[in-house]
């Protein structure tokens, strides 16, 4: 059997020393700056130096997650920080989900290990030899696995795998949601999420949380991993958590894995888990034989102990709470970033069921959830460890760290090649590109293969992964060419990359210099940039890239690309949000899309991108349901201010 970390979240300094006193063998957490938990308080570089000496003084790890996106001129912003993280902080790890962070760190001298983020996208075995020949040691799993896929991809991997066991599901898979940026112009591959997917949507006219997932809880199934070669950390989620879930979590599964068999051990953690303030849970597809789909329209998205809604008047609004309330709880009203939405600390003992009068205004109906509780043991274990800290007063230095850019191509393409990109072979002639799938109804480009294009899906699951790689292998025998990839990672479908003319697509999320020289090093010949950058950077781009650029410059880009659905809801029928946007889902293989009413259209500024040096524009035609209508929307989504 294995012996795999319990790997704890902490967004703030109370949750970092409440994973110690709980006994995780290492602790993630991000910087105020390129964290992908942005809204999490997060440290500062001088109190992180801190508290990393503490940590290493009990033996326990500590990984810094740098694992945003990298806007082009933030190459230096990124370098200098990593830099100051190595000299003064000297982490254990930094998890990163930008392919171009590897480069930045070799410039700066980074000495720690490197670790691939969920947002990475390494979502088989297929890509695992490629990361360790970067100087990648490790790498996370999606949480959309199951226990049979994770003993796939995990054996005889050539890195150490990171497994999630707890904490909340996105309803997209990590890495491949640009909802917020849609709807709220504020990016999640930022860290910057205003969770889109945890709000109410009109379906044939019944309004519900279609989209906003059960917290994920293993508890005692997390034994089976026990047996999981190359499985060396069991992560819980909850960067933006408090110190009382971290403790709990922490010590109920660190009982578990000490414990696997001991029947009271077993219950005591149960009970940990129950108390420890998260969403109605599931073990989602971890169960192969019984997945269970994580959507419940009905039930209420917030996070926390659901206390019941409020009543009242809004001006004398009061609540009923479900469970005792104790001085120090925090009880939020409403759901996070919604109209009405409140903080409120309890100052004294509340019972069960008994009357709380909500300060303020507060609209009834609303629900109430305690989301953290300060007990008086815990606190004092925390201010215990606090007062071992040695030197809280760490100053960083400055850095003059300058990424140096890789020379650009000299040999640009003298004329852009406009590509239709259809869902279904068409009966047109070529160069045309096509969505590749395993559905053989779906058929492939007759013609010249070596002329037409083939795209690779977002997401390859291991389940279909020896079905792709027939495919990919049988068109490459037949003189395909040219292929665009979902992810980075799916170059080791390529025997000889070299000898191909490889792109990485749009849905790698391909947003800086530094990317384009890691992908030039693996062996692709150009890249479709994130449809998330601005006008500003598009054209900064095409000007410093080291290979071919690309841009999707009009058709429909899906917010979400999801494994699960509904169970209430069917594809092809529209959901409505409260601001009267439409959206619509669309399975394609074993993924989820969903879409907006309203295409990418960049086809005013054609001239301008030829002339800045693209040489691949994409048209996509996604086939449209009936009882969907395309409609204008003010605006032209990220183009003219970008990544947030």
């Amino acid at each position: 059997m294995t012996r795999p970390e319990i790997l704890a979240p902490a967004g703030q300094e109370a949750s970092f020393l409440a994973a110690l006193a709980a006994g995780a063998d290492a602790i993630y957490c991000g910087l105020k700056h390129f964290s992908a938990r942005a809204e999490a308080d997060n440290f500062s570089l001088s109190r992180l130096a801190a508290l990393r000496q503490l940590a290493g003084e009990q033996n326990v790890r500590v990984y810094v997650a740098l694992n945003t996106l990298i806007k082009p001129q933030e190459l230096d912003k990124a370098g200098r920080l990593l830099d100051r993280l190595q000299r003064f902080v000297q982490p254990d790890a930094v998890i990163f989900s930008d392919p171009g962070l590897v480069d930045i760190a070799r410039q700066a001298g980074l000495e720690c290990e490197l670790h691939l983020s969920t947002l990475g996208a390494l979502t088989s075995r297929t890509g695992q030899r490629r990361l360790a020949d970067l100087g990648v040691s490790r790498a996370v799993l999606p949480r959309e696995l199951d226990i049979d896929e994770i003993r796939k991809t995990a054996d005889k991997s050539p890195l150490q795998l990171e497994v999630f066991v707890h904490g909340a599901l996105c309803y997209g898979v990590s890495g491949r949601c640009w909802w917020s940026s849609y709807l709220g112009g504020k990016s999640g591959l930022r860290g910057r999420c205003v969770q889109p997917c945890r709000r109410s949507y009109d379906y044939k006219g019944q309004r519900g949380n279609y989209f906003s997932c059960l917290d994920l809880e293993l508890d005692v199934l997390v034994k089976t991993l026990l047996t999981v070669p190359n499985l060396s950390a069991w992560k819980i989620e909850g960067r933006k958590k408090g110190a009382h879930y971290v403790f709990y979590t922490t010590t109920a599964y660190r009982l578990l894995r000490d414990n696997p068999d001991d029947a009271g051990t077993k219950k005591e953690a149960q009970g940990l888990l129950e108390q420890a303030l998260g969403r109605k849970s599931t073990h989602y597809n971890f169960l192969p034989q019984r997945p269970f789909v994580p959507l419940s329209p009905a039930r209420e998205p917030g996070s926390g102990k659901h206390l019941g809604a409020v009543k009242g008047s809004r001006s004398k609004s009061y609540i009923n709470p479900a469970i005792q309330l104790l001085p120090g709880d925090l009880v939020r009203v409403g759901q996070e970033g919604e109209p009405g939405h409140k903080l409120i600390k309890i100052k004294k003992t509340v019972p069960g069921k008994g009357r709380f009068d909500l300060p303020g205004s507060c609209r009834p109906g609303l629900p109430a959830f305690l989301i953290d509780r300060q007990e008086t043991e815990l606190t004092g274990l925390i201010q215990n460890l606090e007062s071992k800290i040695l030197d809280p007063e760490i100053r960083p230095g400055a850095s003059r760290f300058i990424y140096q850019l890789p020379a650009p191509l000299k040999k640009k393409s003298a004329r852009a090649l406009n590509l239709e990109v259809f869902r279904f072979a068409p009966r047109k002639k070529g160069p045309l590109g096509i969505h590749l799938s395993l559905d053989p109804q779906r058929g492939v480009i007759s013609g010249p293969l070596r002329d037409n294009w083939y795209f690779l899906p977002p997401v390859i699951w291991p389940r279909e992964e020896e079905e792709w790689q027939e495919i990919i292998t049988g068109l490459q025998k037949k003189g395909a060419r040219n292929f665009v990839l979902g992810s980075v990672w799916q170059v080791d479908m390529f025997k000889t990359p070299e000898k191909l003319n490889l792109w990485a697509g749009p849905y790698a999320n391909i947003a800086n210099p530094a990317a384009l020289k890691i992908l030039q090093e693996i062996g692709f010949k150009g890249a479709v940039l994130s449809p998330e950058l601005s006008r500003e950077d598009f054209m900064q781009m095409a000007h410093k890239a080291c290979i071919q650029v690309g841009i999707v410059i009009k058709g429909l880009w899906p917010v979400s690309i999801s494994r699960t659905f509904a169970s209430e809801a069917r594809p092809f029928l529209p959901f409505i949000s409260p601001k009267k946007e439409t959206f619509w889902a669309a399975k394609r293989d074993a993924n989820i899309y969903i879409y907006p009413n309203w295409e990418i259209n960049l086809t005013e500024f054609e001239s301008d991108l030829r002339r800045a040096g693209f040489s691949l524009l994409l048209h996509l035609k996604e086939p449209l349901p009936k009882k969907i209508t395309l409609k204008d929307r003010p605006g032209l989504w990220n183009w003219e201010q970008g990544l947030i």
